[in-house]
């Protein structure tokens, strides 16, 4: 018999939940999100349980993310309607975390992408080691940061969200406290003894465990990403990038011409429209959004392009940021 997708264990006063499709990096597909919902679901309202634990099986990934082959695959289909309830499933998970009345704790170690970020960021603690690999690339296959990231990021400082969410930028798991994503820096090899003192004394433990988190390039790149990322167009950001005339300055440029420009155009005022919303409302948005970014050519190509194919040779319509009509992406906001 197949293991379940979801092991769900209680450790005294602790739900022990782990993400357990190790093959597919722990993507989320809509069984995964089901039975995660319903787990969290019992634990809130079970008076035994302190707290809930989340880790992914495996080692090599908290989670890569949601299973974006299988909604490609819908998409290709015609099934509006199997997307949107893919979406709108997988949100409703993100605010139950968000709202969830007691700690909600993940430990990440390895790839945290996408909708990993949607079931640990918005919980009360995300531990990280130095293997945690922390991104949002939706712009790479033509989506856009969801999963609630609308809110996050156009709240971190210094416009590092706004970086983060155009370029899929890669953070390292100490990377991923200095910019505010995760709490707590735990060294791997604390892992495991943590996790037993979490199951004995809840989540007072973490901090006996953590470490300072050793300072990454961020402190050097705020400025240069403060300068450049805080403009309301891709043009105006790619302007900035170009008068920075830095090598890193010119790889970020380099970076945001090979995304979809629709998804970069639409994840930029995502955001921007985000940090003036609270969660429940960018999360509406997004859910929208869907309905219009996934059937979109440009989803369908980026997702064959990265993950069937992994040819890395998508075809944009259109195939540039100066080529975009910017009433198409006022259209993909009902205006």
């Amino acid at each position: 018999m197949e293991e379940p997708t979801l092991i769900a264990r209680r450790e005294g006063g602790i739900a022990h939940l782990t993400l357990n499709r190790p093959r597919a990096l722990n993507a989320l597909d809509g069984p995964l999100i089901a039975a995660l919902t319903e787990a969290a679901r019992r634990a809130a309202e079970d008076p035994a349980i302190r707290a809930v634990v989340l880790e992914g099986a495996g080692g090599r990934a908290f989670s890569a993310g949601g299973d974006v082959r299988a909604i490609r695959s819908l998409v290709l289909a015609g099934d509006r309607a199997g997307v949107h309830r893919f979406f709108a499933a997988e949100y409703a998970l993100n605010r139950l975390i968000a709202e969830f009345p007691k700690p909600w704790i993940s430990l990440i170690g390895g790839v945290c992408m996408g909708g990993g970020c949607g079931v640990s960021v918005h919980g009360s603690h995300r531990v990280v080691t130095e293997s945690a690999l922390i991104a949002m690339p939706e712009t790479a296959i033509a989506l856009f940061p969801d999963v609630g990231m609308t809110y996050v990021l156009p709240r971190l400082p210094d416009r590092l969200g706004i970086w983060l969410g155009l370029t899929g930028a890669r953070l390292a798991g100490a990377e991923a406290v200095e910019a505010g994503l995760a709490t707590h820096f735990v060294p791997a090899g604390r892992l495991d003894a943590l996790r037993q003192a979490l199951f004995a004394e809840g989540p007072e433990a973490i901090a006996r465990f953590a470490a300072p988190a050793p300072q990454g390039r961020l402190a050097a790149l705020r400025p240069s990403i403060a300068r450049c990322f805080g403009h309301a167009t891709p043009a105006a950001i790619l302007a900035a990038l170009a008068a920075e005339g830095t090598e890193w300055a010119r790889e970020q440029a380099a970076i945001l011409r090979r995304a979809s420009p629709f998804s970069v155009a639409v994840s930029l005022e995502a955001m921007r429209r985000g940090a003036g919303l609270t969660l429940p409302e960018c999360l509406a948005m997004e859910l929208r959004l869907t309905a219009t970014v996934c059937f979109h050519p440009d989803f369908a190509e980026g997702v064959r392009a990265v993950l069937v194919d992994k040819d890395n040779a998508p075809r944009w319509t259109p195939p540039s940021l100066e080529a975009l009509d910017p009433a198409a992406v006022a259209a993909a906001f009902g205006g």
